[in-house]
């Protein structure tokens, strides 16, 4: 890149650490640090949704599936607006009112609240593994982006990407999460949709060009396979329902039509974005037919094709969508540590002023931890996938139970959370290593049906111990 557009992206990156210590001056307690001292109105909500779902899976693993397989690949971001669609209609306000109600900051506080607290050990462990692949995702994308752009090794990229996102989300919370996303997702938008297309278009030409000069497999929605695809939708899905950052993200709305509204909101700034990222993925089939390494694809496309100006807002746009994902992935995790473990069960005592500083010292350790896994496994959607079969198999059924079902006991849901956990880790296990037979199922599927067998089984055959809190 030039030095026009090098200085508009090195721009976004102080402006993101100037934004996290403006936070960090704003906050006041735990409840700021975590979750925005729940006053977020639903288009904050929904930014929040945005900025956190469509990161670089949804943009720069997504435009590169499209480049690869064609239409099919936008089932990651579609799985992301049927989320936000049944999410909003079924859960947040329903959470927000009983986050409320028993001042619940993260997930876990939930579980324990209608189960107890071994079940909340085991809740706290899947999610700080799903969020550790989450952010490792996210900050693999980064840094897939900055080794093209900047011309710098792999490591050198994600060490830069990395410390950016470490640093203002460790001193800012979920205030500078909030902030920053509102600049991340403007920019996203701007990048990615008024600018991206507008370009694709220039380059490759319109929608019947790409559609004349492709193969037909390109424009087949189920080219990668229906089994493949319903894996990913399902486990994105019921992710929705699990995952701490939707929990969270309604404990922060000022009330629940907010945090109804909010996501409900999302779907129709996620859908511009899928449209956006499959379309820069068929320009680039259509402009490079032969490029070998498709990760990198969307980046070399805008280098070569986008003008001097508007190649700096683009990449940022990117980057934008990246670490707003990475941001409020390490602060779950942080989250899950500070508040799930060592305030529960190492120092119940910890005065506020020393758990603000504990929540940054974790927050730095999740986001290393990532770092870490982003080094060794370098498959974007394979990273992300291995996150939300982890997250969603384990603990979709038990979540919907606490809400939905009163007859689940804590034992059942317990087991069900344990044993549907080391099914996935043992699938993958024996996946990878190329066992073969069962094992080339996707571990989701296993994962499932261990837990609601657990759960259906165990809550015959065992009285409830604890009872469960009035909603």
């Amino acid at each position: 890149m030039g030095v026009l557009d090098t200085g508009i992206l090195f721009a976004y990156l102080a402006l993101m650490v100037g934004l996290g210590f403006y936070a960090q001056r704003r906050q006041k307690n735990i409840e700021d640090y975590f979750v925005a001292g729940r006053r977020m109105g639903p288009l904050t909500i929904a930014c929040l949704w945005l900025a956190a779902w469509i990161g670089g899976a949804a943009v720069v693993g997504t435009s590169s599936r499209v480049y690869e397989f064609g239409v099919t690949g936008v089932w990651y971001v579609l799985a992301q607006a049927i989320g936000c669609l049944l999410f909003g209609l079924f859960m947040a306000a329903r959470v927000k009112q009983l986050g409320d109600r028993h001042k619940h900051l993260t997930y876990p506080d939930f579980i324990e609240q209608n189960y107890d607290s071994r079940t909340r050990i085991v809740a706290t462990i899947t999610t700080v593994l799903a969020f550790t692949a989450y952010t490792a995702g996210q900050l693999a994308a980064s840094a897939t982006i900055l080794q093209v752009l900047l011309g710098w090794d792999y490591d050198i990229a994600l060490l830069l990407a990395g410390a950016i996102v470490i640093l203002y989300t460790a001193v800012g919370g979920y205030l500078a999460v909030t902030y920053t996303d509102w600049v991340q997702v403007a920019l996203l938008l701007l990048g990615v949709v008024a600018v991206g297309i507008p370009v694709a278009i220039s380059q490759a030409g319109s929608w019947a060009d790409m559609h004349a000069a492709l193969p037909a497999s390109y424009y087949d929605l189920g080219a990668q396979g229906w089994g493949r695809i319903a894996a990913l939708v399902v486990s994105m899905v019921l992710s929705f329902f699990v995952g701490m950052d939707s929990f969270s993200r309604c404990f922060a709305a000022r009330d629940p039509a907010a945090a109804r509204n909010g996501t409900l909101l999302a779907i129709f700034l996620i859908l511009p974005l899928a449209v956006a990222s499959a379309w820069l993925g068929l320009a680039c089939a259509t402009i490079y037919p032969d490029h070998a390494a498709s990760a990198g694809i969307l980046t070399t496309f805008v280098l070569d094709a986008f003008p001097v100006g508007l190649k700096g807002l683009m990449v940022i746009g990117i980057l934008s969508a990246i670490m707003s994902t990475a941001d409020i992935c390490i602060l779950t995790a942080s989250a899950n540590y500070t508040r799930d473990i060592h305030q529960r069960y190492i120092q119940p005592d910890i005065g506020p002023g020393a758990m603000l500083r504990l929540g940054t010292l974790a927050s730095a350790a999740a986001g290393g931890l990532a770092m870490l896994m982003a080094w060794k496994m370098r498959d974007i959607i394979d990273i992300l996938q291995l996150g939300f079969t982890i997250n969603s198999a384990a603990l979709f059924l038990p979540t919907i139970a606490a809400i939905y079902w009163n007859h689940v006991s804590a034992a059942a849901a317990f087991w069900s959370i344990s044993l549907s956990l080391a099914t996935v880790i043992g699938w993958r296990i024996a996946a990878d290593a190329g066992i073969g037979g069962p094992f080339t199922i996707d571990p989701l599927w296993p994962g499932l049906l261990v837990s609601a067998g657990l759960l259906l089984v165990l809550t015959t055959v065992r009285p409830r111990h604890v009872a469960k809190a009035p909603a």
